[in-house]
């Protein structure tokens, strides 16, 4: 959990940067149909044919996204990378390429981006990407990660925030609130370990919800599933920054109202327990926590036979008419208006 001050160093200005970029990258192979040219020359090359290409791209910087006093570097690597395909499934896209860029302190040494890029390999192979490119470079700050996620989709396939309709089922994968309170889990043994460095956390009762902020999982699966039972999901957004926020903007971007039921929102018998412990409303963690990396998409009633019964899919709710607006229906039965209170960097950043 704390890194060790003896390990090999090597410093970063041995290579220079065109000898580093070809080290770190020496164990990634081309995989993609599509990759035409990766790495290796002054810009990639890629052939999608009759497929469309979506793009999306995150900024990932220490002190604001992460913490590297619990954070190891391997399972940033596979985080920073896992993020960005989250984006391209939401999409209802296929992630097929991605490009790294780091920018790091003379306080990292080689083995220590090594360690990053062992991550982010991983991450490849797991979801069957490729590395084609990035940057390094040299930071007065600590550490800065930006990561760009390709993939391909035929036009009828994609979908976006902006075609929900009224009626349509609001449906989310998986379960929420786990990656936030790993999270709180993770700072408070942040906070026992300063007062005592002897101290040696047991994580091991938070181990599923400290996975889900240490190393999460983008919902591939998903977009498989859904081909395969011929659902096409009418609006689709990742969980990112809290369940209220990605449903107010399916709301705003698709112009409906939507009635989210609280007794249907998925949760891990583990967020339950911890919430407890922390003395925290789980309902308010699902809400507004963040990070789950989660589908949250709507279907037309008629497709509701097809995922019936899907144990990785859950209803939720359903939208209404844009002057209903959005609420949460209680399990008490009232009626409380969303609000997007889900993490905001900005605002994180400056406190």
């Amino acid at each position: 959990m704390i890194e060790d001050k003896d390990q090999l160093r090597t410093a970063l200005g041995q290579l220079g940067e065109f000898k580093l970029i070809k080290h770190l990258t020496k164990d990634f192979e081309v995989t993609q149909k599509s990759t035409f040219k990766g790495i290796g020359d002054d810009a990639a090359v890629l052939d999608f044919a009759k497929q469309k290409t979506v793009i999306s791209t995150d900024l990932l910087i220490e002190g604001v996204h992460f913490d590297l006093s619990y954070m190891p570097l391997k399972h940033l690597g596979y985080k920073s990378v896992i993020v960005n395909l989250s984006d391209i499934y939401a999409m209802n896209a296929i992630a097929t390429q991605i490009t790294v860029s780091i920018a790091v302190s003379n306080r990292f040494p080689l083995e220590a981006l090594e360690e990053f890029y062992a991550g982010v390999l991983t991450a490849c192979k797991v979801y069957g990407v490729d590395l084609i490119g990035g940057d390094t470079t040299s930071s007065n700050t600590g550490m800065l990660v930006s990561v760009t996620a390709i993939g391909e989709a035929k036009e009828e396939q994609i979908v976006y925030r902006s075609g929900a309709k009224e009626n349509d089922l609001l449906v989310v994968s998986g379960d929420l609130g786990g990656a936030y309170l790993g999270l709180q889990v993770l700072e408070r043994e942040k906070e026992v370990f300063k007062v005592n460095p002897q101290n040696q956390p047991d994580l091991e009762p938070y181990s599923y919800i400290v996975e889900r902020q240490l190393k999460p999982e983008a919902r591939k699966d998903i977009v498989e599933i859904l081909r395969k039972l011929e659902v096409h999901p009418s609006a689709m957004i990742d969980i990112s920054d809290g369940l209220s926020s990605e449903v107010l903007h399916l709301c705003e971007q698709s112009q409906v109202g939507c009635n989210l039921y609280e007794d249907k929102i998925p949760l891990d018998p583990t967020v339950i327990t911890t919430s407890e412990e922390f003395k925290m409303d789980s309902t308010m963690i699902a809400l507004s926590g963040g990070e789950d990396y989660e589908l949250l998409f709507t279907i037309d009633q008629k497709e509701f036979p097809k995922i019936k019964g899907n144990p990785n899919l859950t209803v939720i709710g359903h939208m209404t008419k844009p002057s209903e607006g959005a609420h949460l229906i209680t399990r008490a039965n009232t009626k409380i208006p969303l609000k997007a209170q889900g993490w905001n960097s900005f605002t994180e950043a400056d406190q």
